[in-house]
């Protein structure tokens, strides 16, 4: 099933709080909708908000089309809708990065109207779309050759990188399903992903659909499976990743690269060039965004802790590069040194820019 269409000048959103029970869709005609989205997490995963914003800013930039003042006004009002998308999620990096890919050309741009903006938005954000897609199929690609010559394969991942979270195949599930399509994939191992079971509730629910064998555990069984020897390997995708190759991802991920450390098991990252924040060095630095108490204090609407008690939820930690065995791309697998390594993919990529 589409999680993101652009049909008929309105962003078609799967909407994933609702799954696995209910499938409905949101149909956004105003980029305050696409941006409500990202914020409760009616479309999430890294990859595919950096999608939806880029349609969003299409509903926004004819928002501000329609405005009866001059287009200094017009482009002003369009700049300051496009911040406040930007600022829905702060810690994963494809939303800004989708954000300012647009705004950099509509910036550099010599436009008389804005209906001008609105076609060149639209070509970029369909292109950013297409580029997704295209991007997960060669990090399935690149990341099935860690595994060359293996069968039988039991493979742990945690939240949901998958189609679902992305525009394509996904980002580890993309890795997963190339394994399964090969016939080297014995079992994937899904955490339920707390507080809000993206595991159960999304992965687990993509690979059934697909027919890809899946067993599902809570968080706090993963030091079970793998003492038992029971995982080969573990991958996960990724919200942003710094230049020393410290990851953000959903909060849990770090704590399942400790447990692989000790045990011996592959930690694997699998995320497009787009997570990649060149800005940032340290994974200190990323800001984590903290969700509300309610995420913790209730489920479904039903109470399940104590009224009045302090929450602690971050929606990520931070996993240092030390426990990252290597990092997945389009453009290949990145091993350590992660400086040298990524330094070379960003060499790469800005060179795709300028031909």
């Amino acid at each position: 099933m589409k999680n993101i269409e652009w049909c008929n000048d309105a962003l078609v959103l799967l909407d994933q709080t609702k799954l696995p029970t209910q499938v409905e869709y949101i149909h956004c005609t105003d980029w305050r909708q696409v941006a409500e989205a990202i914020k409760m997490l009616r479309v999430r995963g890294a990859p595919a908000i950096g999608v939806a914003a880029g349609y969003g800013l299409i509903l926004a930039a004819n928002e501000a089309n329609r405005l009866e003042a001059p287009f200094s006004e017009q482009i002003s009002a369009f700049y300051e809708w496009s911040e406040e998308l930007k600022e829905t999620r702060p810690t994963a990096i494809n939303l800004a990065w989708a954000v300012n890919r647009v705004m950099a050309i509509v910036k550099a741009g010599q436009f008389d109207a804005m209906n001008e903006v609105v076609d060149r938005i639209t070509k970029e954000a369909i292109a950013i779309h297409k580029e997704d897609v295209e991007l997960n199929t060669r990090m399935a690609i690149n990341g099935a050759t860690l595994f060359e010559g293996k069968k039988h394969l039991r493979i742990l991942t945690h939240c949901n990188a998958g189609a679902l979270a992305t525009g394509g195949l996904g980002t580890a599930l993309g890795v997963i399903r190339k394994l399964h399509e090969q016939g080297q994939l014995e079992m994937v191992y899904a955490d339920e992903t707390r507080p809000l079971l993206q595991g159960a509730r999304l992965t687990a629910f993509e690979l059934h659909e697909d027919k890809i064998p899946v067993t599902l555990e809570t968080d706090n069984m993963a030091a079970y499976a793998m003492q038992q020897g029971l995982i080969d390997a573990i991958i996960v995708g990724a919200d942003r990743i710094t230049t020393q190759g410290d990851v953000a991802n959903k909060i849990g991920t770090y704590g399942l690269a400790v447990l692989a450390k000790f045990h011996n098991i592959p930690f694997y990252v699998a995320a497009p060039y787009s997570t990649f924040d060149f800005t940032l060095k340290h994974g200190k630095d990323i800001p984590i965004e903290m969700r509300t108490d309610d995420e913790v204090l209730t489920f479904q609407g039903v109470p399940s802790a104590p009224t009045g008690i302090h929450v602690l939820n971050p929606a990520f930690d931070i996993t240092p590069h030390e426990l990252v065995t290597a990092i997945i791309t389009e453009e290949g697998v990145l091993t350590p040194d992660y400086q040298e390594s990524i330094a070379r993919l960003q060499s790469v990529v800005e060179a795709k820019k300028l031909s």
